[in-house]
């Protein structure tokens, strides 16, 4: 009896917690480069995707373009974001005439 006892109290109690240490992680010691261009026009678009497939972040000028020529400004920007969009890259449009892209691996915050 006292053993039935016994089992059941046991059950109750806090059981013994085993530490378990995780191997520390380094950080990526892979530098993230941050270009600024300039959007020219729509035969720009190829070379500017090719910097973000290579890894970099790209602040995209394109106030000129827009003041100078709003559709080839319009038509750069639905090849871009189509291009973004099956590349799984992130793109967002500042006030200031900028577009900001990233690679897969980052994303804006919005």
């Amino acid at each position: 009896m006292i053993e039935k006892i016994k089992k059941v109290v046991e059950g109750f109690l806090p059981r013994k917690k085993e530490t378990v240490e995780l191997p520390v992680e380094e950080p990526p010691t892979e530098k993230v480069t941050v270009r600024v261009e300039r959007l020219g026009g729509f035969d720009d678009v190829e070379r500017i995707v090719k910097l973000v497939k290579d890894g970099n972040v790209v602040f995209l000028k394109t106030k000129d373009i827009q003041k100078r020529d709003l559709g080839e400004f319009q038509n750069s920007l639905q090849k871009m974001k189509r291009i973004c969009m099956q590349n799984n890259f992130d793109i967002v449009g500042t006030e200031e005439g900028y577009l900001i892209i990233t690679p897969k691996f980052a994303r804006i915050e919005r």
